[in-house]
């Protein structure tokens, strides 16, 4: 007993210690060679077998067959032996960051610093908790006689978001991976979760694979994430049902919220690393970080940029490599920060709010913009009064607000989707769910784009690509339409309409082979069918679905405006560049006329080794490089940065040329 007393005892020292962990990051990650992505490289083939089968294939749906990246490489062992002679403990090793965490002993401080392969070494912060929501009032199991997979007092959170008649559909979330990272998951007792498929679980806390409470946890660990988890992947029929109950989960316990402890960067980005490299396809994370333990200086909202803070760090890699990432807003809507928090700030994740139960914006619900001026939040969802299981029981139930409640319905919606339609990328998954949630035509920094709509977003088209052809898939969930009369209107900016009959129809989802056009050719449409009162039905009702022809990067679109900061600028394709295949890489951006567009295009040593301006037209515009610098040589592979400035603002991409 004495010894046990004592291991526990120990156990929450070491958490509650003043700070003595160091981000220590490395120069390289192969002595004097900058870049190791010849396939042929034990780098390279390390990285590779990192991932599982899975992740290969997400990746390869994202990125095309160049789907290892510099930030995958493995970080130098040479580099951590080095460390651990000197007596450095190494507590984790983060090869996205091209770091390690470990503790350092003030004394050895300034040797490690000294030392030829060192970078950088700064602190890893410890955020103070914040309960992400606040608990109501607890329910024993619902004894009500409901019909079969009726929701119980789960229907109201779902409903909002027209979860319920998706799943009608038989759309439950198959086939999906969803990661969770919150403060534990007692699964395994309660009976809403322990039929769900848990691919696997890790705790970062305590480095063990049990993410219920321990004996080291407090009371209460597991409570916020078990009630997360069963929002979106409970089920207990004529109980409670999750937004994307069917699918699979990864789960990651990565905080310690006792009184005097602390959330720890690095946890955060550990677990976003192995999630992805298990193939998840979703992650969403109920947690919000600005403030941190006195001394260790607190972030600003100058901070809150989208590149700044490791977890929002984490998220926009994860999101490069192919994952759809949801977190919530933060719930400071009432406090004088007011702002979301990390890592809600990120150019890729979708921040989700919070509304009630009659959609109206919950007070707590932190609010936008970032502080480089984009919208914020992306969307809301119910945040008030949402049900959920209750950790330390086997039956019981409570209802909670906050945006911690919110994220977990939104990710389900994204789970949806991908379910339905495994074709998409991480990059149409986001922009069909701005597009189709209630306020797209007007963003604000307080619901952003608006309430997230699991109907809008499935019936919302998008395209793959198959055998060097573009195919546009359409729903109608219209239970009166006459299925043969569904058509397709498509025209050339500017030119007249063609009408095309559906190509396959399948499962509610017609598919359209769209005729080949040049590629960078702007294109609309519009959709027509009979409904069996004889009435034409036009979608949309009174405008026209806008895309680029030749790339899956530019999204379908028909509300966002031409002055949304998320889209004014596309990301460069294709990418990564080979040059003797595809000739030229494109940016596509939208101008109201009269803009200086300008790039610099910056090599690895920080050159700049090419500079394009040019003045905007209205509309769409697009700008090309071919691989070569301004001196008129071939550029060697390696990574690219692109600086673009359009009207006072800045935009970052980066590109893999490959040779």
């Amino acid at each position: 007993m004495i010894k046990n007393i004592l291991l526990c005892l120990f156990l929450l020292a070491s958490i509650v210690l003043p700070q003595e962990k160091y981000f220590i990051y490395f120069k390289d990650k192969g002595g004097e060679k900058k870049f190791i992505l010849s396939k042929s490289s034990p780098e390279y083939q390390s990285a590779l077998n990192s991932l599982t089968e899975r992740a290969i294939e997400r990746r390869k749906k994202n990125l095309g067959e160049e789907i290892i990246r510099y930030e995958d490489l493995p970080i130098n062992q040479n580099y951590i032996n080095e460390l651990e002679k000197h007596g450095i403990n190494i507590i984790r090793s983060l090869n996205w960051f091209n770091c390690v965490s470990a503790i350092v002993p003030s004394e050895k401080m300034q040797l490690i610093k000294s030392l030829p392969f060192v970078l950088l070494v700064e602190p890893v912060r410890k955020f103070i908790y914040k309960r992400e929501f606040e608990s109501q009032s607890a329910f024993r199991e619902n004894s009500q006689n409901y019909s079969t997979n009726n929701y119980g007092l789960s229907f109201t959170q779902l409903n909002l978001s027209d979860i319920p008649l998706v799943h009608s559909k038989g759309i439950d979330g198959r086939n999906v991976l969803i990661g969770l990272l919150d403060s534990g998951f007692d699964w395994q007792r309660h009976q809403s979760l322990n039929t769900r498929n848990i691919i696997a679980e890790y705790d970062f806390v305590f480095d063990d694979s049990i993410t219920a409470n321990q004996q080291q946890d407090v009371p209460g660990q597991d409570f916020h994430g078990t009630l997360v988890f069963s929002i979106i992947g409970g089920y207990k029929d004529s109980t409670l049902i999750g937004a994307a109950y069917n699918s699979s989960f990864l789960l990651a316990k990565t905080e310690y919220i006792g009184s005097e402890t602390h959330v720890e960067e690095d946890n955060y980005a550990a677990a976003l690393i192995w999630m992805e490299n298990l193939g998840v396809d979703i992650t969403s994370s109920s947690l919000g970080y600005s403030e941190f333990d006195t001394g260790e200086g607190s972030y600003t909202y100058q901070d809150m940029n989208g590149k700044t803070t490791i977890v929002t760090k984490a998220v926009e890699l994860a999101f490069e490599r192919g994952v759809v990432t949801f977190t919530s807003a933060g719930n400071e809507g009432n406090s004088k920060w007011k702002y979301i928090t990390a890592p809600a700030d990120g150019f890729n994740v979708i921040a989700v709010g919070s509304v009630d139960a009659q959609n109206q914006l919950a007070s707590f619900s932190s609010v936008g913009p970032t502080s480089d001026g984009r919208i914020k939040p992306e969307v809301v969802a119910m945040g008030v009064s949402v049900y959920g299981a209750l950790a330390g029981t086997t039956d019981d139930y409570r209802s909670a607000n906050g945006t911690s409640t919110s994220s977990p319905i939104a990710a389900g919606v994204g789970a949806l989707l991908l379910s339905k339609f495994p074709h998409l990328q991480n990059s149409q998954v986001r922009n069909i769910i701005l597009e189709s949630s209630s306020n797209s035509q007007s963003p604000n920094n307080q619901i952003g784009y608006g309430l997230i709509s699991a109907k809008n977003a499935l019936e919302f088209p998008n395209l793959r690509q198959l055998n060097g052809n573009f195919i546009l898939n359409k729903i109608f969930f219209d239970q009166n339409k006459i299925n043969s009369s569904v058509k397709l209107h498509l025209a050339e900016y500017g030119s007249s309409f063609i009408t095309y009959d559906f190509n396959t129809f399948k499962d509610d989802s017609y598919e359209f082979i769209l005729p080949s056009f040049s590629n960078g050719r702007r294109l609309e449409f519009y959709f027509t069918y009979q409904d069996s009162t004889g009435s034409t039905i036009r979608v949309p009702s009174n405008k026209n679905y806008q895309m680029i022809y030749g790339s899956l990067n530019i999204s379908l679109n028909l509300n966002l405006l031409l002055n949304n900061l998320d889209y004014t600028v596309s990301d460069i394709y294709p990418n990564p560049f080979l040059p003797l295949k595809h000739k030229t890489v494109r940016i596509n951006y939208r101008s109201s006329g009269n803009e200086l567009f300008s790039l610099s295009i910056i090599d690895a040593a920080g050159r700049s080794i090419k500079q394009i301006k040019q003045t905007s037209f209205p509309g769409e515009n697009i700008v090309e490089w071919n691989g070569y610098s301004d001196d008129g040589t071939v550029c060697a592979s390696g990574v690219y940065y692109f600086l673009i400035t359009l009207n006072g603002k800045e935009f970052g991409k980066k590109l893999i040329l490959l040779k």
